[in-house]
């Protein structure tokens, strides 16, 4: 069966999944580096959707079963020279040659056709079914981009962390020395995620630095990061407190660093007068035994009420203390409450403006807790 006969058919007996263009034969001539298309419902109508993408924006078009498919062959016999089809019969591996010779791969199909899939699959910033190389080395997804079931919630949390690193960045001018800065970068999921985003999908020559405690972890990423050619990520092993940088810093990353480790990186980045600030706190002990409040007391008899409690007062007042430092401060969900009560991703955006209520709403809830000795205060006033 040649290529027109699999697309034919594939389309007139509804059995197209999925397809991937990527590698454009004349790169002068043709504005998108990659092109996706999918079967949807819009309206009630069944539909093929094609998702066109340049380096910084996506185009959609939307075409009639007739329509896509010699839309597809064009894509083929003139457009692309890498091509994967999904059927319901066989995914197929198409390699055109400079000479225009076509080599066609059949193997077993890995996806499946549902209605659901086609009318409420969610688009990420980095798609499923698409190829992405830090992804594949990290065992998150296969080499034809299909994320393995066991590491999807993983995939969603990068999506999601990276949506939110999008958000922050709205109306900025990005510099090719972007610099970024994790601390506590673990196996680093998503320090690979950043710099993935900064230099493949917004072409800004980003800098991160990965720092984290554990040594083997660090000569890990550090490996990982080499087969990668990513030139610009490097991983140091260090302590939080004692790390420090001459440069400008735009950006800290703290994810899940334990207890006052998550005050001392906040510290560190108010000082340097980074612009954004990320964290997602851990283990939040050091206000358990501090706060008080007798009429709370029915509930913070309880030691799981009051445990829960004292993260929340800590990460509020963590927040009302950036605000203090002349930082817009949000609180949000990281990742569903389902998965970890680990959820909360704090974000903070350097305005450059003071605020006048910030001081007085900070020692109003100091107050409240009767909350004294502070270790961010008192890192931070140390420093």
């Amino acid at each position: 069966m040649n290529i027109q006969e699999i697309v034919n058919r594939s389309i007139e007996e509804n059995k197209f999944i999925y397809g991937v263009f990527t590698t454009p034969k004349n790169k002068s001539d043709n504005p998108y580096k990659k092109i996706t298309a999918r079967p949807i419902n819009a309206k009630n109508k069944s539909i093929i959707q094609f998702e066109k993408f340049t380096d910084k924006q996506a185009f959609h078009e939307n075409y009639s079963y007739e329509e896509a498919n010699e839309e597809i062959i064009n894509l083929i016999i003139d457009g692309y020279k890498n091509i994967n089809l999904y059927t319901s019969e066989a995914d197929y591996q198409i390699i055109v040659s400079k000479k225009g010779s076509v080599k066609v791969t059949e193997k077993q199909p890995s996806k499946k056709q549902t209605t659901e899939e086609h009318n409420k699959k969610k688009q990420y910033i980095i798609n499923e079914n698409e190829p992405c190389d830090f992804l594949e080395l990290l065992g998150v997804m296969n080499k034809q981009g299909m994320v393995y079931s066991k590491k999807y919630d993983k995939f969603k949390q990068i999506n999601k962390f990276l949506e939110i690193v999008d958000d922050s960045l709205k109306g900025r001018e990005l510099r090719d020395d972007f610099m970024i800065i994790d601390f506590g970068c673990g196996k680093a999921y998503l320090t690979f995620a950043l710099y993935y985003y900064f230099y493949h999908l917004r072409q800004v020559k980003v800098k991160i630095i990965g720092l984290d405690l554990k040594e083997e972890v660090i000569n890990y990423c550090n490996e990982i990061s080499n087969k990668l050619n990513y030139d610009n990520l490097k991983f140091v092993y260090g302590d939080i407190r004692s790390f420090d940088y001459e440069n400008k810093i735009d950006m800290i990353v703290t994810l899940h660093a334990c207890d006052t480790a998550t005050d001392a990186s906040l510290v560190k980045a108010i000082k340097w007068n980074a612009d954004i600030i990320l964290s997602v706190p851990c283990c939040q002990h050091e206000f358990y035994d501090k706060i008080k409040n007798t009429e709370l007391e029915p509930m913070l008899k309880h030691g799981l009420i009051k445990e829960r409690v004292s993260s929340l007062v800590t990460d509020s007042l963590r927040g009302l203390f950036m605000e203090t430092k002349g930082y817009k401060v949000q609180l949000m969900e990281f990742i569903a409450m389902e998965h970890t009560p680990k959820n909360i991703l704090i974000r903070a955006v350097k305005t450059g403006k003071e605020n006048k209520n910030a001081e007085q709403d900070y020692n109003n809830f100091k107050k409240f807790w009767h909350l004294e000795d502070l270790f961010i205060e008192n890192y931070y006033y140390k420093q």
